[in-house]
């Protein structure tokens, strides 16, 4: 008998404390996966509903000021290369902070010829959405198809495509015809979630990725990266937010290391906490906005790389959960 071994004398000894701190950790595991996994419900809106019309506009040519100097934040003065025209080396899932410009704005920029303020280019800014379809209608890239991927202030409309080589055909003053659906768009199982500048073919690529309405009736949505809404500068004046976007300013440095806002690209898809734009882009604690980046850096105070808004409650009736992946990159030119 005294040479019987115990049939669980094989297993190595565990520390009481080791066992404790590994069923701990499974303990966790597992209700953090199962909130994670979650099943989530589609989300519904008024899709028949929606109007596709067409909207056209041409690619811009670049702009400088004269004197040609931007006056820093810090009081220093630069000359580089600003809004406008077509970037080559800056597009959707590129850097929008670490470039010698400002105010850039990704891959190709169109404009509608007649003057910003008229009803026909408001027309052109207001209808186009994030995702909307583009066709180019003139030169040696006619027929190639792209995907808007931002606005800028009231008269621009960010364009990008999938393969590069398209970008090289393209010529200034090309023009482009937008088939713009999305306005008008309402989520039916969600509520106290405003829409702006969102196409049906975005909710398709964001469901796919993950979005979808918990158990609670909230939005949940995977974002690059959160930002809060005290540092958010212009764009603030507005009553609407329908149109132009609303800067991420990068000038303090804390809280830039401490959101990693130095990581921003553009084409992220970015949460902004305590910042409700259902009327005009204001600070409200508990409120969310979702939006995409859509120009870069600027070193002028009050500036930043700018987020075109696509979702927004007042009520925060929005989960955001980050997600590197969650960018136009991943989610249109797959």
């Amino acid at each position: 008998m005294k040479n019987k071994r115990n049939c669980f004398s094989f297993f190595p000894r565990i520390h009481p404390i080791s066992l404790l701190l590994s069923m701990m950790f499974l303990f966790i595991t597992f209700n953090g996966s199962e909130a994670q996994s979650q099943i989530l419900q589609p989300v519904e809106y008024n899709k028949d509903q929606l109007v596709k019309m067409a909207v056209q506009g041409q690619i811009s040519e670049a702009r400088m000021s004269y004197p040609p100097y931007r006056i820093g934040a810090d009081g220093k003065l630069s000359v580089v290369p600003g809004t406008e025209s077509i970037v080559y080396n800056f597009r959707t899932g590129d850097s929008a902070v670490n470039m010698a410009g400002d105010h850039i704005e990704p891959a190709v920029t169109l404009r509608h010829p007649s003057p910003f303020d008229s009803p026909e280019s408001r027309g052109f800014t207001f209808l186009s959405c994030i995702g909307n379809t583009v066709r180019v209608l003139t030169g040696e890239a006619k027929g190639e198809i792209g995907y808007i991927i931002g606005k800028h202030g009231d008269p621009r409309v960010m364009v990008d495509f999938k393969d590069p080589e398209v970008l090289k055909k393209l010529t200034l003053n090309d023009k482009m015809h937008i088939y713009a659906h999305g306005v008008g768009m309402e989520f039916t199982n969600v509520e106290g979630v405003k829409i702006m500048s969102t196409s049906p073919a975005l909710i398709d690529a964001l469901t796919e990725a993950g979005m979808g309405v918990t158990e609670e009736g909230k939005l949940r949505i995977n974002v690059a990266l959160k930002v809060p809404a005290k540092i958010m500068g212009s764009g603030l004046r507005r009553s609407h937010s329908h149109s132009g976007d609303y800067d991420i300013q990068m000038f303090d440095e804390e809280v830039v290391n401490k959101y990693n806002l130095d990581r921003l690209r553009f084409g992220d898809i970015v949460a902004i906490i305590n910042a409700d734009v259902s009327y005009g882009r204001i600070y409200r604690t508990g409120a969310i906005t979702i939006g995409v980046v859509s120009h870069g850096n600027s070193v002028v105070a009050g500036h930043g790389p700018g987020v075109t808004t696509l979702f927004t409650s007042t009520e925060g009736n929005i989960d955001p959960v980050l997600d590197s992946d969650a960018n136009l990159k991943n989610l249109l030119f797959k």
